[in-house]
């Protein structure tokens, strides 16, 4: 009996234990069914997308769940983060508020002090030395301390030769009213660069214009050393192209000479009978040498590339007793002869023929044309200045030297910017071109008063900085003055040495590398401007 209870125990317990086996395997069974059904379903997704692998994709979903638990997740994460992100969108905006507050309450504070002596218009005494030449009238003995600045502006850009090219353009910037915004600056910066990429060259380099206080000038040896004369050289010229020098003089001589500035070979020397040259000059390209006398109507024309020496012996239509001051315009077309009673005439270069006739107030005692041809500039024996239009033959300005009783001689520079005018107190004159077409008054930029004798000799030089006076009524009476600053140099000339006896005319060599002097002794003095490397 025993035996049996113990067995039917066993055999329930075997019973039960296979039963809950048996459930356990099935609730195992469905779940692995689900499993499989999401792998599945998984499977075919990415198998659409076609962009990871199976093994990745089972290591994200043990990590983030199911893609549809993901997606859940994510909705309700951006549902909060639009709700913070409009917090912190108002608390921004109070913050800018606050910032603009607090930059309005720091910008209204007033100056701690204010001197009321700034308030008051500062005057100047314009009765001083110095500023004498900026009175426009006599009744101007006082000026305020913002004209006296407008007045000295007007006066560098007339010494300048106007505005400049880009003070003009920011100031046309400034009137049409330019938009400061960051697209223009933008477009401002591409030009610029543009306008750089334009150019070639150095951008960075040593300032080649000549220093004024000292001028570094070597004395050679004299031009026609190789011919030395005893009578007066009226007359020195370089040649335009060649490096040659040619004098004349009242030896009734012109002679050309090669220069080098160390033995000054001669090269050609011919003799004009019963003919004391006044004045000689190349022509424009340099194939002839036009020749005029002191008491002689006629004229010679030496023709170097032929050898021939052509007397002009008159002009027809011209009624003048003697020819002496002439000029060849720039362009070599034309011959101005300055006759007497006013007379200007102008002939052709090539016939010799007249073309017309000019005629000014008083005496004419100089002529000189613009560096283009177009215009003549001419001084009287009353002091007034009389500027023609070359075609018309026209007056188109007429102004008093200021300060001129009786004109003596009158010069333009080569780039036209500046007109120099002499006069017998010694006082030179120098003007701002476009005033001298404008005004009838005009002020000069600067009244040199170095020389104390007459002033009989003008020359720029080809670069417009350095201008040459000079008189021929008394020794060493010769100064090189520096532009634009319109001061003279202190080493020119050596007083030591006394070499300039009676200055006649002055010239430089094409490109300032030479200047050179005749004097009364009959010596051509050369001098070397070291700062110009060429001849």
């Amino acid at each position: 009996m025993g035996k049996n209870r113990t067995d039917t125990s066993g055999s329930k317990r075997v019973a039960v234990k296979r039963s809950t086996d048996s459930g356990n395997i099935e609730k195992e069974g469905s779940q692995m069914k689900r499993e499989e059904i999401k792998r599945i379903k998984h499977l075919e997704t990415v198998t659409a997308l076609g962009e990871k692998e199976d093994a990745e994709k089972h290591l994200e979903e043990l990590v983030f769940g199911a893609e549809d638990e993901l997606l859940e997740r994510l909705g309700a994460a951006e549902t909060k983060g639009a709700v913070s992100g409009n917090l912190l969108d108002e608390d921004s905006s109070d913050s800018e508020v606050e910032n603009e507050a607090r930059f309005q309450v720091q910008s209204a504070q007033k100056a701690a002090w204010e001197d009321e002596d700034d308030q008051e218009e500062e005057i100047v005494d314009m009765t001083h030395r110095f500023r004498k030449d900026m009175v426009k009238s006599d009744a101007e003995k006082q000026l305020s301390k913002g004209k006296l600045q407008q007045r000295l502006r007007e006066q560098f850009q007339r010494a300048m030769g106007g505005t400049p090219a880009w003070a003009e353009k920011r100031v046309l910037k400034k009137k049409k009213g330019k938009k400061s915004t960051e697209d223009d600056d933008s477009e401002e910066e591409e030009e610029e660069e543009n306008d750089l990429l334009h150019r070639t060259g150095n951008f960075v380099t040593s300032s080649k214009s000549l220093p004024k206080g000292f001028i570094e000038i070597k004395n050679c040896l004299h031009a026609n050393n190789n011919r030395p004369s005893d009578a007066c050289l009226t007359s020195v010229q370089f040649h335009p192209s060649a490096q040659v020098i040619m004098t004349a003089g009242v030896d009734q001589s012109i002679s050309l000479f090669q220069v080098d500035g160390k033995t000054n070979p001669k090269i050609q020397s011919i003799h004009l009978e019963k003919f004391p040259v006044y004045k000689a000059r190349f022509s424009a390209d340099g194939e002839q040498v036009i020749a005029t006398s002191m008491h002689n109507k006629m004229f010679y024309v030496y023709d170097m590339m032929g050898g021939k020496i052509i007397p002009v012996y008159g002009v027809r239509g011209l009624e003048e007793k003697r020819v002496k001051q002439f000029e060849v315009s720039p362009d070599g077309s034309l011959l101005l002869l300055t006759g007497t009673s006013g007379y200007l005439h102008l002939l052709t270069m090539k016939t010799k023929e007249l073309v017309s006739s000019m005629k000014i107030n008083g005496k004419a005692v100089g002529a000189a044309f613009s560096p283009d041809g177009s215009k003549i500039y001419t001084n009287s024996d009353e002091g007034e200045v009389f500027v023609w239009d070359v075609k018309s033959r026209t007056c188109l300005n007429r102004f008093t030297d200021e300060g001129c009783l009786k004109g003596t001689c009158i010069a333009v520079s080569r780039n036209g910017q500046y007109l120099a005018c002499g006069s017998n107190s010694g006082v030179v004159n120098v003007y701002s071109h476009d005033v001298c077409l404008q005004e009838s008054n005009p002020k000069p930029l600067k009244a040199i008063m170095n020389l104390v004798t007459s002033a009989t000799s003008l020359s720029f030089n080809p670069t417009t900085e350095i201008l040459a006076v000079a008189s021929n009524a008394a020794d060493e009476a010769v100064k090189l003055v520096h532009i634009p600053s319109f001061t003279v140099f202190s080493n020119f000339p050596v007083m030591k040495k006394k070499a300039i006896h009676l200055a006649q005319c002055m010239d430089f060599s094409p490109r300032s590398g030479f200047f050179s002097i005749s004097t009364n002794k009959g010596k051509a003095l050369l001098y070397r401007l070291k700062h110009y490397t060429d001849f």
